[in-house]
């Protein structure tokens, strides 16, 4: 790759560290993003410094328009430019979806859909200009699935709808050389698995598996690739 400068939000630990580390074997730097990890965040930026490439670390709560657009801005200020875009910040809750209360809405709904929706609109400007984008959304694997679900209202609610911004981006911004594409994750090994119900058998992905897919759509190789949801999820719910 050329001069190109990644940022990636929730880098600090799980899925996003693995993606930051990733991209940092490609890039020539990586902007990580943090909302309250602040020691994590900089134990990752400087592993990417490891690398012999670029590193630093932002502070941003992207469930607030103003702090979205001041990360791209303070990002773009210190290495002059976003090229890549990768909106891995997703909050998560399970709760009877009939004991809900409007917080609980707007928490998860601002974190996973609202969130990467002003930080698209915020790097989309820089990404004209040069004719060269790439953002990834992290996803959920089951967000083409329009069914019931119970315990992650919500959460399910605003993956799908991010399936749908991530689709409707990537028409619009396809003359641009911007492409927009969805990683979709299933249960990982390291996450957080259920209490009940047998995973043995199946054949779970893990945080590398879904770095390795955000790094092809974000290549020069995926070039055609725009308006996909890639499923990293093995053999489960298969």
């Amino acid at each position: 790759m050329s001069l190109r400068i990644a940022l990636v939000t929730g880098a600090g630990r799980g899925i996003g560290r693995a993606i930051a580390l990733r991209l940092a074997e490609d890039v020539s730097g990586v902007a990580v993003h943090y909302f309250s990890r602040r020691e994590e965040a900089q134990e990752v930026a400087a592993a990417i410094r490891e690398k012999g490439k670029l590193a630093a670390v932002f502070r941003a709560d992207l469930t607030k328009k103003a702090q979205a657009a001041g990360l791209v801005k303070k990002v773009e200020e210190r290495f002059a430019r976003v090229d890549i875009l990768v909106n891995n910040v997703g909050p998560w809750l399970v709760k009877p979806w009939d004991q809900l209360e409007m917080a609980d809405w707007e928490r998860v709904l601002r974190g996973n859909l609202l969130g990467p929706y002003f930080c698209l609109k915020a790097a989309l400007p820089g990404m004209r200009k040069r004719k060269w984008g790439r953002v990834v959304n992290i996803g959920y694997h089951r967000a083409e699935q329009i069914a019931a679900f119970p315990t992650i209202a919500p959460y399910a609610v605003a993956k799908t709808g991010l399936l749908t911004l991530t689709r409707t981006a990537a028409a619009s911004e396809t003359a641009n050389g911007i492409t927009v594409n969805m990683v979709s994750p299933g249960l990982l090994r390291g996450g957080a698995l259920p209490r009940v119900g047998a995973v043995d058998e199946s054949r779970l992905g893990t945080f590398e598996d879904v770095a390795e897919a955000v790094a092809f759509c974000v290549s020069d190789r995926a070039a055609a690739v725009t308006g996909s949801n890639i499923i990293v999820s093995g053999t489960w719910k298969m």
